[in-house]
């Protein structure tokens, strides 16, 4: 009978499951748990020994660090050339000076910031809340911490894992990196930056806040019983350890995203989505090296915000931004996408889907958030004309933007790629040529609704502007 062959000083046989090194001198191998070499370590090593060669051949030898390339930044001549997220790098990012946040972020107070507010001054800056209270939020108690959360999620569930030196992702558990955060001596910078948490018992302590879950399509049009389960990004848990860095990026689906410091400080790297900045972005990402090129470089103006404990940052869809935690931080945040920013929303996914790079995570089913929010809009303009009233011209730019999205999602050489996001029960022809009708109706209406005369004086001599209306009277209607 053959004999099973055995490996590694604990003399087992071979386990797929676990991860295994091979000895440069005797060509036998071992499970990185047994002689202490984490897999992450592995593509670093460049000569092998296990604990027994290690005495007659040496040590092992690690492979020699490549020179990484970066873009000059013009305000030193002295900066030496590093990677992304590496220790060289945050320690010169650390000590740069960038324009001031002030110029582009709008201050509110969390009763400030309503729909009313955003549907009359748009949302396409950031806007940073100093407080929580208004904000109709909850969160947890200020002792809440690290360990309260593996409780409540459970230490078993898989988090992935971000080496903010190398910009690489692995799975662990959530126990793993709790431990990991609470070890003196840690040799790497981790985060975990992707722990959506709706799901689980932490759900029920954690409120995003009330003026998302007036805007996002997932929690308005997206159907309970569809046969597609909601796009699980609403609730997210951030626990990244001091020096912990995300590079540039776009959030999944070009959607708006909120972020609470509940322990610690963040401090962000923002860069308008301009036409031209856009371009510079998709350019750069879709670079082999882009990880060797700091994109703040390559543009005309990147704002620091600094965010602090207790404070709550929403920035617009579109805008591209880098993260640095200068101190260990324990954060919420959410993705949501919705009516005010669907031409920027568009534009974002048509990115993702051109870069179509593996690490960055897609909103879920996006195409279907669209198609139930076509249906709304369609539904939504009906009443409206019904009831002599107008949609709000935001509302109609947004419902062409999409419904042109259908008509290129639907064309023969294209539905293949797009019909698995089709909801079911849905009739896409009829409702592309049902919603633009609507929004031709819209439109005509708009321009008949009005006419301006010239201004005129009142009893006392006061310039006022008359406006009369003629063949139908319609009311613009925002909240409708």
């Amino acid at each position: 009978m053959a004999t099973v062959p055995v490996y590694c000083i604990c003399r087992l046989p071979y386990d797929v499951t676990q991860f295994m090194i091979e000895c440069d001198a005797c060509k036998d191998w071992f499970h990185g748990s047994c002689v202490e070499v984490d897999e992450d370590d592995a593509p670093d090593i460049d000569i092998y020994h296990c604990p027994n060669c290690e005495k007659t051949h040496g040590k092992s030898t690690m492979k020699k660090k490549k020179n990484w390339t970066k873009h000059d930044t013009g305000q030193s001549t002295d900066i030496k050339a590093v990677q992304n997220g590496s220790q060289v790098f945050i320690k010169e990012l650390r000590s740069r000076t960038f324009p001031s946040a002030e110029d582009i972020v709008v201050k509110l107070s969390g009763s400030q910031l309503s729909l009313e507010y955003l549907e009359d001054s748009g949302f396409n800056d950031p806007i940073l809340v100093q407080k929580k209270e208004g904000l109709g939020m909850s969160m947890p108690v200020p002792t809440f911490y690290i360990s309260d959360v593996e409780n409540y999620v459970g230490p078993d569930v898989g988090v992935d894992v971000v080496d903010v030196t190398r910009q690489t992702h692995s799975k662990m558990k959530l126990k793993e990196f709790v431990d990991f955060y609470y070890s003196t001596n840690r040799k790497k910078v981790l985060n975990v930056i992707n722990l959506e948490f709706s799901d689980t018992r932490m759900n029920t302590i954690v409120e995003s806040p009330q003026i998302v879950r007036q805007l996002s399509w997932v929690s308005n049009y997206w159907p309970d019983d569809a046969l597609l389960g909601k796009p699980k990004v609403t609730k997210y848990c951030l626990i990244c350890v001091k020096d912990s860095y995300t590079d540039f990026h776009i959030e999944c689906g070009g959607a708006s995203v909120w972020y609470h410091v509940l322990k610690g400080e963040k401090i962000f790297f923002l860069i308008k989505p301009t036409s031209a900045n856009l371009s510079l972005y998709e350019r750069w990402r879709s670079s082999s090296n882009h990880s060797e090129m700091f994109f703040a470089d390559q543009v005309d103006k990147c704002y620091k915000c600094t965010v602090k404990q207790g404070q709550t940052l929403f920035i617009p869809s579109g805008w591209i931004n880098a993260i640095l935690t200068p101190v260990d931080c324990l954060a919420f945040s959410g993705h949501f996408v919705h009516n005010l920013s669907v031409e920027m929303q568009m534009r974002a996914y048509e990115i993702e889907k051109r870069l179509n790079v593996k690490t960055l995570t897609p909103f879920p089913n996006f195409e279907t958030a669209c198609w139930y929010v076509g249906r709304h809009l369609l539904e939504r303009f009906k009443g409206l004309h019904k009831c002599n009233k107008q949609p709000a011209p935001y509302l109609i730019n947004g419902a062409k933007i999409i419904n042109g999205a259908f008509r290129a999602w639907t064309k023969k050489q294209a539905l293949l790629e797009h019909e698995d996001e089709l909801p079911e029960n849905m009739k896409p022809s009829q409702l592309i040529k049902d919603l633009a009708k609507e929004i031709r109706l819209s439109e005509n209406l708009a321009k008949l609704r009005v006419k301006k005369s010239l201004p005129s004086c009142d009893k006392r001599g006061k310039t006022v502007s008359s406006v009369k209306y003629y063949r139908v009277s319609f009311i613009l209607c925002i909240s409708c």
